[in-house]
């Protein structure tokens, strides 16, 4: 079964990329394409390197450097400080592999993304068997491949990695193998700053299941311990190249996020405005389309977190909760898409509910705007 599932994982990325390169074929692009893989332009190869892909490369290329005032890591050499360093070393070593040529480089991200994806969902196949059955648990898979911002996961992006990681923290905490976990989730805080925000729910965990041996607690203390490592050890780097060690948050603020707002005012404005004038505001606002395709996929994950927190534990539920209350707390929908990609108790919780019709509705949405997303990302629109 998990090998099938890995397999299963890989075809679906390869039917993706095959969409992704007709729908290029097919449609002009929303916007010039800022990146190429390979120096020239390429209908299939150039949908891999959109957004976020061209500063993980910059960073795999050439690595961080500090430039004071700004927000790039270098001028000459950009990268961003803003960006943790997993991902895009990963990138680096892999890409290796391949040869020297630059586009070699997103080769290696590439399939460190795929490589990471097929393992992801045999990791959340696992964890989802903790809670339902081998039926339910393939089902949590399904839902998380074909959710409809899940396309982020077949490309230059640290989705897939930040996911793998995660499940294999939560796993590693559930089945108190704490030091596993830990490492695990050591590497999660190192590959996107919400990493850190699993430390609660695994805290929350590790006072639930530790054991009443001596052992057993230290073990789970230091597992625990090793979660924040990873954020702790690109602190450190950060300060050496900058004199401030959390110049990552300083440039992240420098792109207009300020975090700590009330996080139900920008849904609530989205609701108003659908639900008052859904017409003008979907035709006039340059980004309501996008806006509103994150902003309700927020507000039903939102809505959501009571279901998983009832069926599935609180340190489920106070995961989604933290995860969401961070973007929206800037007032900014921006990459809530993928942001939600990564809540892994939204599938599982979505996969144990009993009505079969239910269940085929929400695959046939899922899949209906799963090719809408891909599409669009595909074609350069602002699905960042």
């Amino acid at each position: 079964m998990v090998l099938w599932i890995a397999l299963a994982a890989i075809g679906f990325r390869i039917l993706s990329a095959i969409v992704g390169f007709i729908t290029t074929l097919a449609f002009p692009p929303a916007q010039p394409r800022q990146t190429t893989m390979f120096g020239a332009s390429s209908p299939f190869w150039d949908q891999f390197t959109s957004f976020d892909s061209g500063w993980y490369y910059q960073i795999a290329r050439y690595g961080y450097w500090f430039v004071p005032g700004g927000p790039s890591a270098g001028i000459d050499k950009p990268g961003k400080i803003a960006y943790f360093p997993v991902y895009p070393l990963l990138m680096r070593y892999v890409g290796r592999m391949f040869g020297p040529r630059p586009g070699d480089v997103y080769l290696g991200g590439l399939l460190v993304s795929w490589l990471a994806f097929a393992a992801a969902l045999v990791a959340l196949f696992c964890i989802a068997r903790l809670d339902l059955s081998r039926e339910r648990a393939q089902r949590a898979a399904l839902l998380a491949a074909i959710f409809p911002f899940s396309f982020f996961f077949g490309f230059v992006y640290t989705e897939s990695v930040f996911l793998l990681l995660t499940l294999v923290a939560f796993y590693g905490f559930r089945t108190r193998r704490w030091t596993a976990g830990g490492v695990a989730g050591g590497l999660a805080t190192a590959t996107r700053v919400n990493g850190i925000l699993m430390l609660l729910p695994l805290a929350w965990i590790v006072w639930k299941n530790v054991g009443d041996s001596r052992r057993d607690r230290v073990h789970a203390v230091l597992g625990l311990a090793l979660v924040p490592a990873g954020i702790t050890i690109y602190s450190a780097y950060v300060y050496y190249l900058s004199g401030r060690p959390f110049e990552w948050a300083r440039s992240i603020s420098r792109w207009g996020y300020h975090p700590g707002g009330a996080p139900w005012l920008p849904l609530a404005h989205l609701v108003h405005q659908l639900v008052t004038h859904p017409y003008r505001f979907l035709t006039t606002e340059p980004m309501a389309l996008y806006d509103t395709l994150y902003g309700v996929t927020a507000l039903l994950f939102a809505a959501a977190i009571p279901f998983v927190w009832r069926r599935l534990g609180a340190a489920y539920g106070m995961f989604m909760l933290l995860n969401l209350y961070l973007p929206l707390s800037s007032g900014a929908f921006e990459g809530l898409g993928r942001y939600c990609s990564v809540l892994f108790p939204a599938f599982i919780w979505l996969a144990s509910i009993r009505s079969r019709f239910l269940y085929t509705s929400l695959v046939v949405v899922f899949a209906l705007f799963y090719t809408l997303g891909l599409a669009l990302f595909t074609t350069v629109h602002p699905l960042f």
